[in-house]
């Protein structure tokens, strides 16, 4: 799966929750220790399928704060709990920036005690970490899947704990004035990987035997590459069954060497920067690959970069591959289990809230790069303005895997390491991922959501 740890952490005005809370601001508060005393408060119900009313009391209208931690987007979540809160005033949801790199360590220790947070961000790669602390929502599952597309792929025994809010995939990323100054123009946009190993070579400059601008990096990234590509090579990650994990093979060897030719040529290294992204944001780098995340991270991180996006090249020329890369959700929020009964129904309350609300979905989308998932708002043109968006083409053609296991990415990122940094052959480090992951999946009974793909084919 991508790596999220540079996601964009956006300061979005939320401009419809903002309006509202600022017409609801000269008769609230929006603190702590705030009763609520007004059930009615004239407001219209929101949502198609999926409702929400405001005109309610929230916990008997008592005081009460909540805890949602995030990793990235903290003041855009903030955003949306302080407009939830100017309706509802006797809540106070406050959001904590908990750092991916410790998240997954701390949140599932956290949830097995009374203190944990009410409300978390979910990443579908844990959800074997996280699936037995959460509260299912209370909310239809026919409502949810009316509403959000793939809602349905993500009930468990009848109930649902989290959903999409959006489809994220990879592109490649490409400076502007990198790609003039080089003499390149959109008509130079390769379509193939053997393209694209040439428009890379133009975009690289070096003064003597030292790389100054690097034509393509994907250091700290080869895993999000990787597990993706080898679909264009009609290499699925799992065997027909489903289960069993199909890492070392001819297509993902295929995949390691187009990269690996790429830095022969000259064209980038290893040891430029330790991580693609970040040298492209600072100008180091003309081309990366990363997903719709680092949209984001552009715009706020790097404001003044000119950059575009377009479609992962593909082998071969004129020919549309098995797909063009895999695709993941970016997923809601999910409620503690452990949570008391009042944290937990201020929750649900809060969930409706929030998956209603067309213009927190459009700018999360927005934010995250992302297919909203949210059906009122996905003909909005403002998608149609992102490059990034606009990169991926035939939406059809990319494929879900399903909540792929962590350790992928791991033992996939490891096994670049090692090929980069420690000269073991391909070969062995493929091999020694696959033996990895299936260790890793033994015993966790996951099973591929593959063949749910329309062009899904069998190895």
């Amino acid at each position: 799966m991508f790596r999220p740890t540079r996601r964009a952490r956006a300061a979005v005005a939320i401009g419809a929750a903002t309006a509202l809370a600022v017409s609801l601001t000269a008769c609230t508060s929006g603190s702590s220790g705030v009763e609520d005393t007004e059930a009615d408060k004239g407001l219209p119900v929101a949502g198609d399928n999926l409702t929400y009313d405001p005109n309610t009391l929230v916990n008997d209208g008592k005081p009460i704060e909540l805890e949602w931690w995030a990793w990235s987007n903290i003041e855009q979540f903030q955003a949306i709990a302080d407009a939830y809160a100017e309706i509802h005033p006797n809540v106070t949801i406050k959001v904590v920036n908990q750092p991916w790199e410790d998240y997954w360590t701390k949140l599932p220790l956290e949830l097995q005690s009374d203190g944990g947070p009410a409300i978390f961000n979910v990443h579908n790669s844990q959800h074997d970490n996280l699936i037995a602390k959460m509260e299912p929502y209370d909310i239809d599952a026919a409502d949810l899947e009316a509403d959000y597309t793939g809602a349905a792929a993500h009930v468990i025994d009848g109930e649902t704990y989290y959903i999409d809010l959006g489809l994220m995939s990879g592109s490649i990323y490409y400076n502007t004035d990198m790609w003039e100054a080089a003499g390149l123009t959109d008509a130079d946009i390769p379509t193939t990987w053997d393209e694209f190993r040439e428009v890379a070579k133009k975009l690289t400059l070096r003064e003597g035997d030292e790389l100054r601008q690097a034509g393509f990096n994907f250091n700290g990234g080869g895993q999000a590459m990787q597990m993706g590509m080898a679909y264009q090579l009609g290499q699925n990650l799992f065997a027909e069954d489903g289960s069993t994990p199909t890492v070392d093979n001819e297509a993902n060897l295929e995949v390691i060497n187009r990269f690996l030719d790429i830095y022969a040529d000259g064209s980038g290294d290893a040891n430029y920067g330790a991580s693609g992204t970040e040298s492209f944001g600072q100008g180091l780098s003309a081309m990366t690959y990363a997903w719709g995340w680092f949209s984001g991270t552009l715009r706020n991180d790097y404001p003044d970069l000119k950059w575009s996006a377009f479609q992962t090249p593909v082998p071969d020329a004129g020919e549309t591959p098995y797909a063009f890369d895999r695709y993941n959700g970016e997923s809601t929020f999910g409620i503690n289990a452990n949570g008391t009964d009042a944290e937990k129904e201020v929750a649900q309350d809060f969930l409706r809230y929030y998956l209603t609300d067309e213009e927190s979905m459009k700018e999360l989308a927005l934010s995250f790069s992302i297919f909203p998932a949210y059906k009122p708002i996905a003909d909005d043109p403002a998608f149609a303005d992102d490059p990034a968006l606009a990169a991926f083409g035939d939406i059809e053609r990319y494929i879900w895997p399903g909540p792929v296991p962590a350790t992928f990415e791991t033992s996939t990122a490891t096994m670049w390491e090692e090929i980069l940094f420690n000269g073991v052959a391909p070969e062995d480090a493929l091999a020694a991922a696959q033996k990895t992951i299936e260790k890793d999946l033994d015993g966790k009974d996951f099973v591929s959501a593959e063949n749910l793909y329309a062009f899904y084919s069998a190895d």
